[in-house]
């Protein structure tokens, strides 16, 4: 087992305390918005070895999956991750470009897919999916201004999910001026004032708007269903389905992966294009996943396509023999609260508080927690083990 050190992201989006207070670091008053468990090469975790620190790659290669801590304090951009194709090609491409792994220009980072799944620390707010047909129009509709107006008669003619992406796609091939947004905004904010609101639609748009003004993706807003997740909630975001995470702190799990193709709020390179050819229409409203239990102790989130898989495994001095973990491949361990001890197959133990971070292999076998805490476990499931359902979100 080895603890590791693992690096933190400053996108302008996330908070300046949560996750620090966390981790125990101190606070630098600038954004911490992300921290990367694992072993992606633009943010890979250390080990301390004998010569000083190494990559958890030279200790446990390439790991499959990855966890991260994720703290917005406004919203992220809307997004979908391309499937394992489409991933793969796009990769392949801007390598043959020669566009440079840093580059904001560059779209693909790796060759991988990234469905990813979201575990609630605090109350989470997130934009998952397009709304029904039904819903979108009703939403449109009061808005009386040329622009929603306009996206109403598309999908009136065109209705459906289809419908609905190529109303997205004339969106963003032709976006709105800043002034249009503004308008819309405006006419959102006036409905609800007559306290005349559709599913939170008009307030996302209103909350939005401030961090992002002008942008379309405030208008791609009213087309997404609204889903709060409660802390020990989570939802699966899978390859293909629009998204844009609002605010709040979670763990997240997901594909070795950090390709990202936006559709708004970002000043970052929009995709309309790799947007429209990733969205999948089976993605649209099935995102909550129901846990199951393993053994007293432990909730099972899988999501059921064998990528990955978390547990989070509560203890106390109630269980005498402690915990078991699920699972014996390569894993990698969080500690979400308390102060707790993980202990192998040998008998050997690392103690855990808030924010710690382990890395536990398949020669380590079973795993115990001892104390009185909560740990968030990643890893990659054992064939048929998938235990967790997937629900519609609303």
């Amino acid at each position: 087992m080895h603890l590791l050190d693992c690096p933190s992201q400053a996108y302008a989006w996330g908070t300046a305390f949560d996750i620090p207070s966390f981790i125990g670091r101190a606070a630098t008053g600038q954004p911490m918005a992300e921290v990367w468990m694992g072993t992606h090469p633009l943010g890979p975790a250390m080990v301390q070895g004998p010569e000083g620190a190494v990559p958890l790659s030279e200790v446990a290669g390439e790991l499959p999956f990855m966890m991260k801590l994720l703290s917005a304090a406004k919203p992220l951009s809307i997004q979908v991750h391309p499937n394992a194709e489409l991933a793969r090609k796009g990769f392949e491409a801007e390598e043959a470009e020669g566009v440079p792994l840093e580059s904001p220009q560059r779209v693909f980072k790796d060759p991988n897919p990234k469905p990813e799944m979201v575990y609630a620390l605090t109350a989470f707010d997130t934009l998952v999916g397009f709304r029904p047909t039904a819903e979108i129009l009703r939403i449109l509709g009061p808005l009386d201004h040329p622009v929603t107006q306009r996206m109403h008669d598309q999908l009136a003619a065109n209705p459906g999910f289809h419908g609905i992406v190529r109303m997205l796609e004339a969106l963003l091939l032709e976006p709105p001026t800043p002034h249009e947004v503004h308008e819309v905004v405006a006419l959102c904010h006036g409905r609800l004032a007559l306290g005349l609101d559709i599913k939170r639609a008009y307030a996302s748009a209103t909350e939005i708007a401030p961090h992002y003004p002008g942008d379309v993706g405030v208008v791609v807003s009213l087309l997404l269903n609204r889903l709060t997740l409660q802390p020990g909630e989570a939802a699966y975001l899978g390859a293909g389905i629009i998204h844009a995470h609002l605010r709040g702190m979670c763990v997240e799990v997901m594909v070795n992966s950090d390709n990202v193709l936006r559709a708004g709020l970002t000043d970052k390179t929009l995709s309309p294009a790799g947007v429209v050819a990733s969205i999948q229409a089976d993605m649209s409203r099935v995102a909550r996943v129901s846990p199951d239990l393993f053994g007293t102790s432990t909730d099972v989130f899988e999501p059921g396509d064998g990528l990955f898989g978390l547990a989070v495994s509560q203890t106390s001095p109630a269980d005498v023999d402690g915990v078991l973990l699920p699972d014996g491949g390569p894993r990698i361990l969080v500690c979400t609260g308390g102060e707790v001890e993980v202990v192998n197959a040998a008998g050997d133990a690392v103690r855990l508080t808030r924010g710690a971070v382990l890395y536990a292999g398949p020669e380590d076998g079973e795993l115990r927690l001892r104390g009185t805490g909560e740990v968030a476990q990643a890893y990659r499931p054992t064939e048929g083990a998938h235990r967790a359902r997937m629900l519609d979100l609303v």
